[in-house]
């Protein structure tokens, strides 16, 4: 679907479903034969009995014995993580910076290892998290043409990542863009899920996602052990978080906000109108 976003006139071969390959191959056992005979390199093997993909963001597990949704996964297929179980018995603490959105840096605040490069920050962030078993996830997943599916997926980098930038988020970002922002997050994902990168629509979320994140830059401050990642701290230049306004020992939160707690009077009686009505209607028919 993307290719042919790209290039209308482009032909895809996918000999998977033609028929003369369905009758030749006709599961992972023949295919795995077949890759046997001409000495075609694969990790699967037979006694694994589950078929992985891998990139740079994540390894996903399917297939075999693992569509059995009550068979757990086996703990020696990941490649990626180590399990919480043996994850060090010391928790690491580390620090992203963000940019824009965009993880610029990663300081880890025990051994002072730094990374800046994008490809070098992301690889590090792979590494960190695995090393303490961040980003396992075990589900049953509804495929675009509507059949459900079950995977395991270890994702350490991302995870790490999105939890950072999401806290960060939550300091840097207006409360309505945010609360817009979670929406057009699911659909950026439904997008992605369903092939339509390309799509008009996904160009109008990537748009919308990119103006969000305009004014999301600072630091924030994490710490990983085994499975968990716990975030201690953030901070920004461009923060609209004011202690003093949140603060229940300081009354108000200075000459630009003038907010008196008594103002809160008028907001619930405005607030509460709706309910009333629908209080009052209920009782007249029950």
């Amino acid at each position: 679907m993307c290719a042919q976003a790209l290039a209308p006139t482009i032909q895809t071969i996918a000999p998977w479903r033609d028929p003369e390959f369905i009758e030749s191959f006709k599961g992972r056992k023949d295919l795995l034969a077949y890759c046997t005979k001409h000495s075609i390199p694969v990790d699967a093997k037979p006694k694994a009995n589950y078929s992985i993909d891998e990139n740079l963001f994540h390894t996903s597990y399917e297939s075999g014995m693992l569509e059995d949704a009550m068979c757990g996964p086996d703990e020696s297929m990941f490649k990626m993580t180590t399990s919480p179980k043996d994850a060090p018995e010391e928790s690491e603490k580390i620090q992203i910076e963000f940019v824009k959105g965009i993880p610029t840096k990663i300081t880890n605040l025990n051994d002072g290892t730094v990374k800046t490069d994008p490809l070098e920050l992301f690889l590090y962030c792979n590494f960190i998290a695995g090393k303490h078993g961040v980003g396992r996830i075990d589900i049953v997943e509804n495929r675009f043409v509507g059949i459900k599916s079950r995977g395991v997926y270890e994702t350490p980098g991302g995870t790490l990542l999105r939890a950072a930038h999401l806290d960060l988020e939550g300091i840097c970002m207006d409360r309505e863009v945010k609360r817009i922002t979670e929406t057009l997050a699911s659909e950026f994902a439904r997008l992605c899920y369903n092939g339509f990168w390309f799509a008009p629509e996904m160009d109008l979320i990537r748009n919308s996602i990119d103006f969000s994140q305009k004014d999301v830059e600072g630091a924030v401050e994490i710490e990983l052990y085994k499975g968990n990642i716990t975030i201690t701290g953030r901070k920004s230049d461009k923060s609209l978080y004011n202690a003093d306004l949140a603060s229940m020992d300081i009354e108000g939160g200075g000459d630009a906000f003038d907010y008196n707690p008594g103002d809160a009077q008028g907001f619930i009686r405005i607030n509460s109108v709706r309910l009333k009505t629908y209080a009052a209607l209920r009782a007249k028919f029950e």
